[in-house]
């Protein structure tokens, strides 16, 4: 299939002034001279990025930027060579089902498999054999088999309701009834994946596969060098890959004709690269409105929640270092998204980018304005967006303080709020209950009901979401003001830890077998809570879902829009479904100086002996004096232009003949705020090479098993 392009020509030129009048922007790069006009700033032709769809392959955009036109079989090779995992991206690399990712996708199976007396995450692992590949439960990877244009049908559903609230419910019913028959006919794990806002619509089919062994895994100071303070920086150090398998219904490895070969060479400066995985999200093409939005309310919060998330969990393990082990992959993960929210908050900042987006904004909207029937069907629809985002921000923060699940949120909030859920669901007569509050299911509900809660860290967590409450509520909530008692956050976290009774498993289970009204008037301060404030907290949620619904349906229209004048010229926004995205090995200039486009082993080490062999850059034993044959010049990681996100970790990078040249696992600091703007000038995505790959493997894992499966593509005899 070729790319089809707009009939409109589409070079986006769009001026815009910010905050009114004429702005001007103090250059923060020297390079780019004193004072900048915003409103001569432009959007560039690919500020959307460039993470094409397997729908609509851009063979003619490959052709012409990097004289390379693969044909349809190039494009489905690539397609079935990709994997999905939960949350990230990986690949088959051998024919025998061996599947290629990050270390830190691995984190989670290495907790999972880790036997008594082990320390997995610390120490790594590697099979020597096939026999000890060490099966993952819970763990499955999903290969894209499918792909079904179903737009037309999606769309018909959506036009026949009469208002927003109608529409949404309308295409989400056909969205259900789709998945469903595609699922019942190809026996596939189904998805609808919308495209372009609304614009259009794709039915995916994913082969899942359950039987999923781990291979190898590096250390943890391997996996992750530089801990923290390296993270989305660059120049880097990192071996960030691990490796599974896949078995089939047998138990043998699976076979399979669709895998990425290995290059040795791995990746060279100015060589095209493409880069196959499943972005997260971005938001791309959202409204100037929204942006803003996100920019007032919903950023600062997440920033904030994860800013005191990463010091209450530092502060633990400091103070509880042997429980490092069970916290410190979730404290990773708060640490990676802080992070990302400061460089996502800094971009949102940057008047240049914001320029940029108001003026894409400025020219799609003169484009259906200056056409009569566009203007009339969609014309009104900014303003509308724009009042729907105030009506938003009014209820942002009260929504917010009635959610009790989630990061910065109190177990013990969480918990009550699901017991008066519990409660409320037995007092109906069964056949109005929901599925898991009747019969079997029930008692299943009741057995996995109540987790064990760390009381340290929750009273924490708990100072943390009453500081937020009380951000939100001020004294007009008597109920919250009866929570507090005349108390600061913190102090009434300590008295309500005290006093509640949510840490106890037999009261917990006195609830659940008891009479429902026991949980409904008890005293129990956070079930109290819940249960006196659940009418307005549902009147609050439904308002605000009621003005997320009508959005949703104004946004679709919109994307309807954006598809019609543009096509398929512009990706539409990442949505964790598979895409490909081209680029070019090429370093870059920050500080003053040069990030050149690789780095080595040198580098790791050097960093290991100029911080003192300190954490996080000390090395384990087996790094620590390397053989004579290993290779310290060896190129270690490398960046490109290609254009990733969160979801991309594990995502392979391969080269025009589709052979392994590495594999993505980071971006740099300047490319945090892309989920709202992509631009390669510095923008990089960070990947391990192939070649240190291999060097790794070979001399210091001593893993030849791996390493001649790798460079053969098969299991060696």
């Amino acid at each position: 299939m070729k790319r089809t392009f707009a009939k409109l020509s589409f070079v986006v030129v769009l001026s815009l002034a910010v905050l009114g009048g004429c702005a001007t922007y103090q250059a923060a790069k020297p390079e780019l001279g004193g004072q900048i006009n915003l409103d001569t700033v432009k959007a560039g032709m690919f500020d959307t990025g460039r993470m094409w769809t397997f729908d609509y392959p851009p063979i003619d955009y490959f052709k012409t930027s990097y004289g390379f036109a693969p044909d349809e079989a190039w494009f489905e090779k690539a397609r079935l060579a990709a994997l999905r995992l939960p949350n990230c991206s990986a690949s088959f690399v051998s024919e025998d089902g061996l599947v290629f990712t990050n270390h830190h996708c691995a984190r989670g199976a290495l907790d999972r498999v880790n036997r008594e007396g082990e320390n997995l995450p610390e120490h790594g692992f590697f099979a020597s054999t096939l026999a000890e590949e060490r099966k993952v439960p819970r763990l499955y990877v999903d290969q894209l088999v499918l792909i079904e244009d179903v737009t037309d049908e999606v769309q018909k559903a959506f036009e026949s309701g009469r208002n927003d609230d109608e529409r949404v419910a309308n295409r989400n019913k056909a969205i259900e009834e789709i998945e469903k028959r595609y699922q019942d006919k190809t026996k596939l794990n189904c998805n609808v994946v919308s495209f372009y806002n609304g614009g259009k619509f794709s039915l995916y089919g994913f082969k899942r596969y359950n039987d999923v062994r781990l291979v190898f895994a590096p250390e943890l100071q391997l996996g992750f060098y530089g801990g923290d303070w390296d993270n989305f920086t660059y120049p880097r150090y990192d071996l960030d890959i691990s490796f599974f398998r896949v078995y089939d219904d047998n138990g043998q490895p699976l076979k399979s004709s669709n895998y990425f070969k290995w290059s040795a060479r791995g990746a060279t400066e100015g060589e095209a690269v493409f880069v196959i995985g499943n972005p997260g999200r971005t938001n791309r093409l959202f409204t100037y409105s929204q942006i803003e939005f996100q920019r007032d309310y919903a950023y600062p919060f997440v920033s904030n929640n994860l800013n005191n998330l990463v010091r209450i969990f530092s502060s633990y393990l400091a103070k509880h270092p042997d429980q490092k082990l069970q916290y410190q992959t979730q404290l990773f993960g708060y640490s990676n998204s802080q992070k990302l929210y400061v460089g996502r908050v800094k971009g949102l900042q940057d008047p240049i980018l914001m320029a940029k987006k108001r003026d894409f904004e400025k020219t799609f909207k003169k484009a259906v304005l200056d056409n009569p029937q566009l203007r009339q069907e969609y014309g009104h629809l900014w303003d509308e967006i724009a009042g729907l985002q105030i009506d938003k921000g009014k209820l942002f923060s009260e929504v917010q303080s009635y959610g009790y699940v989630g990061a910065g949120r109190s177990a013990y909030f969480g918990l009550a709020a699901r017991l008066v859920e519990f409660a409320n669901q037995l007092k109906l007569p069964e056949d109005q209950r929901g599925p898991v509050y009747k019969g079997k299911a029930l008692d299943s509900l009741k057995m996995r009901f109540y987790s064990a809660i760390n009381t340290e860290l929750e009273q924490e967590i708990l100072s943390l979401q009453l500081a937020n409450m009380k951000a939100a509520f001020g004294d007009r909530n008597p109920a919250f003001n009866k929570l507090l008692a005349g108390q600061t956050p913190a102090a009434s976290a300590a008295g309500l830890a005290r006093s509640t009774v949510m840490s106890s498993e037999d009261q917990v289970k006195q609830f659940l077998n008891g009479n429902p009204d026991n949980i409904l008037q008890s005293s129990d301060p956070f079930i109290a809570f819940v249960a006196s404030t659940s009418e307005r907290a549902s009147e609050v949620r439904d308002r605000y879902n009621e003005l997320v619904s009508r959005e949703q349906g104004k946004v679709q229209l919109l994307g309807r829009a954006l598809f019609g004048l543009y096509g398929t010229s512009i990706p539409p926004d990442a949505t964790f479904s598979l895409r490909i995205a081209d680029g070019v090995v090429r370093g870059y200039e920050y500080n003053g100086t040069l990030a050149p486009y690789f780095t080595t082993f040198y580098g790791m080490y050097d960093r290991h002996y100029a911080f003192n062999k300190k954490d996080p850059w000390d090395l384990p034993d087996r790094w620590r004096n390397p053989p004579p044959s290993f290779d310290m010049s060896t190129p270690l990681n490398f960046v490109s232009t290609n254009d990733i996100i969160g979801g991309n970790s594990g995502s392979p990078v391969v080269n025009k003949n589709l052979e392994i040249c590495g594999i993505a696992f980071d971006g740099n600091i300047e490319s945090l705020p892309n989920d709202l703007i992509s631009t390669d000038e510095y923008m990089r995505c960070v990947s391990v090479h192939s070649a240190g790959i291999l060097e790794a493997l070979d001399d210091i894992y001593k893993a030849e098993r791996l390493v001649n499966e790798l460079k053969t593509g098969r299991i060696s005899n």
